[in-house]
């Protein structure tokens, strides 16, 4: 996979890419990335990439020429149309099978605002897709860029050390996951569970798969509603809100 990213201040990515997973990713050769500060190609000869609304209206909006052709340098001699996302509040908010689905392709890029908006022919011509990762306004687009990023790219083949992490992750499965435990068994008098030191796997299997529904019945209900559950997984809940309930 390659990213590019379309931004007004890379410095403010650059040390994200080059930490941890991400880091560890590109050293496997997963994926690359450029940065691009779209002010680069602005024809404006004062380097502004932002006016006024036509209208009137409070503060400044990202003009078309600049972003347009920023996009163009990096799109113009591919051989795979790449999904350019913009990251917008005002677009699809995202979720963990958006994650997956960004994942497939092989090249993504991201534009990141600044000031009030943009012109509205960067939405209807240039992009493929918007985002939004919750209903509240940043100053810019590179958070919500570089959080689409790393849930993307650990995704991909052999990113994370364990094959098993990523599909067992909160929301990969459509619940939320168990809760983990590790050394040592009593620390200060608070113990671990003791099914997760029985050595027993079909009773640890069932103890996590009943903490996984508990912790979705209770913090994010409306998630129980959206799986086809098995007549395992239903008696299990069951068996979790009569003890709700007692």
């Amino acid at each position: 996979m390659h990213i590019d990213v379309l931004t007004l201040f890379p410095e403010m990515i650059a040390n994200i890419f080059n930490s941890s997973i991400l880091k560890k990713a590109q050293e496997k050769g997963k994926f690359s990335y450029n940065l691009i500060n779209f002010r680069d190609f602005t024809e404006n000869k004062h380097g502004k990439v932002d006016d006024y609304p036509y209208g009137g209206g409070a503060g400044m909006v990202l003009t078309p020429q600049p972003v347009f052709d920023a996009v163009a340098s990096v799109t113009e001699n591919v051989t795979t149309n790449p999904r350019v996302i913009l990251m917008c509040p005002q677009g699809e908010p995202y979720h963990q099978e958006k994650a997956e689905e960004l994942a497939t392709e092989d090249h993504l890029v991201f534009i990141c605002g600044h000031y009030e908006g943009y012109d509205e022919r960067i939405r209807e011509y240039l992009v493929t897709d918007e985002i939004s990762i919750g209903d509240y306004v940043l100053t810019g687009g590179e958070l919500g860029a570089m959080v689409v990023i790393d849930s993307v790219v650990r995704l991909l083949p052999d990113v994370l050390g364990n094959k098993d992490s990523a599909p067992a992750d909160s929301f990969s499965t459509g619940l939320l996951e168990h809760p983990h435990y590790t050394r040592p068994a009593d620390f200060r008098g608070m113990k671990v569970p003791d099914v997760l030191l029985s050595g027993n796997h079909a009773k640890v299997e069932r103890w996590r798969k009943k903490e996984s529904l508990k912790r979705t019945y209770e913090r994010r209900k409306e998630l129980i509603d959206q799986q086809e559950l098995s007549q395992n997984d239903r008696e299990i809940l069951e068996e979790i809100k009569r003890s709700n309930h007692e």
